[in-house]
């Protein structure tokens, strides 16, 4: 009697990929924005890092165990909720542009806090096993869905104009150098 065919691998039911498309969807601009925001606004917080206090600072930070290191990871969030309540609070007394400023201006910093926090925390957060688990899992995700974003052609259009106006910015700094110094 011959062999039978291994079993056809599961198909995923449409609801399934409809609800990680969506999912997809609405992360995108958060992962755009954590692209954008994430290595420029760790560095500069890395900077800080040639203060003295600030330095130790850091290394305390890298010695953490990692049930610790998760905490001061997640410390950010606790330390911005009282500016994104007073924001609430300004929206709800008609100070729309400054709770815009302020929420703007709380996820900024909280990216850079986090970023470099994420920096000095991520060996020892590997020590978790969930997070080693499933860490590499996102990273996998987030560079595929960027990727895919990347290769799309509104990226691709945006990318050539950033190109092109930072090089008519150059000629144009340059030329006017030119005419101060003259």
């Amino acid at each position: 009697m011959p062999a039978s065919p291994p079993p056809a691998p599961p198909r995923r039911s449409w609801t399934r990929r409809l609800f990680r498309g969506l999912v997809a969807l609405l992360l995108v601009p958060v992962l755009l924005f954590e692209e954008w925001g994430w290595e420029p606004l760790a560095a500069l917080v890395a900077r800080l890092g040639r203060l003295p206090v600030w330095a130790a600072l850091e290394r305390a930070i890298r010695r953490l165990p990692p049930w610790a290191a998760l905490l001061a990871f997640g410390l950010p969030v606790v330390l911005l909720l009282p500016v994104k309540l007073l924001a609430l609070y300004l929206f709800g007394r008609g100070h729309v542009a400054t709770g815009c400023v302020l929420l703007v201006g709380a996820k900024i910093a909280g990216t850079a806090v986090v970023a470099r926090l994420f920096q000095l925390t991520q060996p020892a957060l590997m020590g978790l096993p969930l997070f080693a688990r499933w860490y590499p899992r996102w990273k996998r995700w987030k560079d595929a869905v960027l990727a895919w974003v990347r290769a799309s052609a509104p990226w691709r259009a945006q990318r050539r104009g950033r190109i092109a106006a930072r090089r008519r910015w150059r000629g144009w700094s340059r030329r006017l150098r030119t005419a101060m110094a003259d």
